[in-house]
């Protein structure tokens, strides 16, 4: 056990797909996955391990930001021998040519932040995601006739829609660095304790503020919008095989 997580080492799967919200992870079991075991509910952030087509899964949620993220995706790895973990979420979109359910895939995430320089003392602040995971996910998408947006995303301290000048943000980015497609705020602290854990991560994105849309949309059309980013997830872990450390 840790403080955040009462499972047992070995009721938790090899991969594990991780949405912030809780109730987003309670709808994915309910939806997607047979022979459902709760294995862990502090906090309320339950952790289920089911089967997807045959292959065991964990699904589990990680909060908002990234010190929610780091807490769970760090004891996922490091506790719990998870290998791989994939985050679906939510972004706000950068680019003009971008619509509202556009999907993305985050090759390398860029932050402000300190995470990297408060766990490690190492003044990091862009990291990558696994290129293994991202070619299971490109070849699931493209069987499925689903475009795939690549690029570098932004894991903002703060809600992007709420910044009142992005364009200071983007004046800011060192030179030699990305400007980053769309902003969200955990993919960082994952990619950075995949690596750090010698393990696999990546983070399937759906596009749900953009700059031609200001007024959004509802939060019941960001629930159905999310099953083709579900099933993208859950269709691609079937082809991730165990990582070799």
């Amino acid at each position: 056990m840790t403080p955040h997580n009462s499972a047992n080492i070995g009721d938790i799967a090899s991969t594990v797909i991780m949405p912030g919200d809780p109730m987003r992870a309670k709808y994915i079991v309910d939806n997607f996955l047979s022979d459902v075991t709760i294995v862990s509910d502090v906090r309320g952030i339950a952790c289920y391990t089911g089967f997807y087509k045959g292959k065991q899964l964990s699904i589990m949620a990680h909060g908002m930001g990234m010190p929610s993220m780091g807490i769970y995706s760090y004891e996922l790895f490091h506790f719990y021998n998870v290998d791989n973990i994939i985050r679906i979420g939510t972004c706000g979109g950068f680019r003009e040519d971008m619509k509202i359910f556009d999907l993305i895939l985050s090759e390398s995430a860029y932050t402000e932040g300190n995470y990297a320089l408060s766990f490690d003392n190492i003044p990091c602040n862009l990291t990558y995601s696994s290129p293994d995971i991202n070619s299971a996910i490109e070849a699931t998408a493209k069987e499925n006739n689903i475009n795939l947006i690549k690029g570098t995303t932004l894991c903002n301290d703060c809600f992007s829609p709420y910044v009142p000048d992005e364009e200071k943000l983007f004046e800011r980015i060192p030179d030699g660095i990305d400007r980053p497609i769309a902003s969200e705020m955990e993919a960082f602290a994952l990619f950075y304790n995949a690596k750090r854990e010698g393990k696999r991560a990546s983070c399937i994105l759906t596009v749900v503020d953009v700059p031609s849309n200001l007024e959004g949309i509802s939060p019941e059309e960001r629930e159905r919008s999310l099953n083709v980013m579900i099933r993208l997830a859950l269709d691609s872990s079937l082809k991730i095989e165990k990582s070799v450390l």
